[in-house]
């Protein structure tokens, strides 16, 4: 035996012994030596006090999203596409969003009024594609709209020079505005599912041409580019959620859904997004920063007590969802990146289809999120909601409307035939009431049933406060109220 090689053997196990003890006692105290912080980064923020009041609030028949008869819903009739194997099928159609004007409100193209849908193989949940439907202004009827078609064709993605619109899988939601000058320009999500749900804000010119009186058709595209991938210090990118462990961390990286504005001259796209490293990034430290929690210091240190012993830790952890901000050139490319309007940080990592427009002189900013993304005691699985806030200025600082900033609720089973998501608020010419759009049906989910236009119905904002019409209901996809 040995004794000298044993003795050199126990020394190194002795020592590495210590190193990892050591090492262990450090991490140990590195994770329970979080100090409290109070951090805004100057922007503002949906916070956890306000959400623990919308359970109760929920209740009243102010935010509730009307019932509809489902014996009255119809598929839309001209939404019609083709399979991978070239057949003629009726598609599902869901998110959607209308050409709008500057100002937010419906624009008028050549007597029609004309949405963008994202549509696809109700069999094929990776079937999802941008169509154009259009009605002619003075019609309501579910039947009176018609398909100009497919928007891009599979080789619009191959781009010279553009690293981004190659790696393309699906097109996903956004907005719509008619120009000065006559044109439709398009900003949509670039979705590459073959690079980790990687997410690019994306714009085109739309060229349609009117063959006959009654009929719209999609011509093409042009000026066809990447605007916008994140940057990483005030946005999320997506090597930083694949650094972090990708979808096996539990994280939910988005960057979609712009939605275009204008104010002074200045064009700006509004975005989903998630905080980058320097405006509050996700980690376990921004379960200590008083600014996510709102409330008093003892509601405070008692509500983060509860999240830190609860199984909403890691979610609530990682979650820095943001309505981001970015201002382009007149030529639609990036110009600055800019602040988020609102960060849900703790509270959620998804705030969708962001959507915001002046009215009285006041900016009103909404969001669509799902409960079952939230850590949030009270609020469930099935719960729904659009959240409102309102600024003097575009840029904020946002206030809650309704106090939390609930605007509306719905809780049906998403089996359920009326089941509605993607509320849109669509401001009118006049008057204090805009026009909420949703889709009806989730997709997939019947074979003679697809997801279709849900009932519009009206909501009435006035100042900081809104309220769901009563007995509001309109036709399926309908847009304006104005005469």
């Amino acid at each position: 035996m040995n004794i000298k090689k044993i003795a050199k053997q126990t020394t190194a196990l002795s020592f590495a012994t210590a190193l990892l003890v050591g090492a262990g006692s450090q991490t140990w105290a590195a994770e329970s030596n979080h100090k409290d912080t109070s951090n805004n980064y100057g922007v503002s923020h949906i916070t956890r006090d306000n959400m623990l009041k919308i359970p109760q609030q929920q209740k009243s028949e102010q935010f509730k999203v009307p019932a509809f008869d489902k014996s009255t819903i119809k598929n839309i009739a001209s939404a019609k596409g083709y399979d991978k194997s070239g057949n003629l099928i009726d598609l599902d159609v869901w998110d959607s969003w209308p050409l709008q004007n500057a100002d937010g409100t419906v624009a008028n193209y050549h007597g029609y009024q004309v949405v963008f849908a994202l549509a696809g193989d109700p069999k094929d949940a990776d079937d999802t594609s941008i169509y154009v439907f259009y009605q002619k202004i003075g019609e309501d009827s579910i039947d009176s709209w018609k398909n100009a078609g497919r928007v891009f064709k599979d080789s619009d993605k191959f781009v010279p020079n553009d690293p981004h619109l190659k790696k393309q899988t699906q097109e996903w939601s956004g907005s719509a505005t008619l120009t000065s000058d006559g044109k439709i320009r398009l900003f949509y999500t670039n979705f590459s599912g073959t690079n980790y749900g990687k997410q690019t804000l994306t714009t085109a010119q739309v060229n349609v041409s009117q063959p006959s009186g009654d009929t719209l058709k999609i011509e093409g595209v042009e000026d066809h580019k990447s605007i916008f991938d994140g940057d990483g210090k005030k946005y999320q990118n997506i090597q930083q959620f694949i650094d972090e462990g990708a979808y096996g961390s539990g994280d939910n990286h988005t960057l979609r859904d712009p939605h275009y504005v204008e104010d002074k001259g200045h064009k700006y796209l509004v975005f989903e997004a998630n905080t980058g490293t320097e405006d509050g990034y996700q980690g376990e430290d921004s379960l200590y920063n008083r600014a996510y929690y709102g409330g008093n210091n003892p509601f405070f240190q008692s509500e983060k007590e509860k999240l830190l012993q609860s199984s909403n830790k890691k979610k609530a952890s990682l979650a820095n969802g943001a309505l981001g901000i970015v201002e382009l050139n007149n030529d639609y490319t990036l110009k600055k990146v800019m602040d988020p309007l609102i960060t849900s940080n703790t509270v959620t990592d998804e705030i969708e289809r962001a959507n915001v427009f002046k009215k009285d002189g006041k900016w009103y900013l909404f969001t669509d999120s799902r409960g079952s993304k939230m850590t949030i005691d009270g609020i469930g699985q099935d719960d729904v909601y659009m959240l409102g806030y309102v600024s003097n200025t575009l840029t904020g600082k946002y206030k809650p409307l309704n106090d939390t900033g609930l605007v509306l609720h719905m809780d049906l089973d998403p089996n359920d035939k009326t089941f509605t998501y993607s509320h849109f608020a669509v401001p009118q010419v006049k008057g204090d009431n805009v026009v909420i759009t949703s889709y009806m049906t989730n997709r997939g989910f019947y074979s003679e049933e697809h997801s279709t236009f849900a009932p519009s119905f009206l909501l009435n904002i006035k100042g900081s406060k809104t309220a769901v019409v009563k007995n509001s209901i309109l036709p399926q996809g309908q847009l304006s109220t104005d005469k």
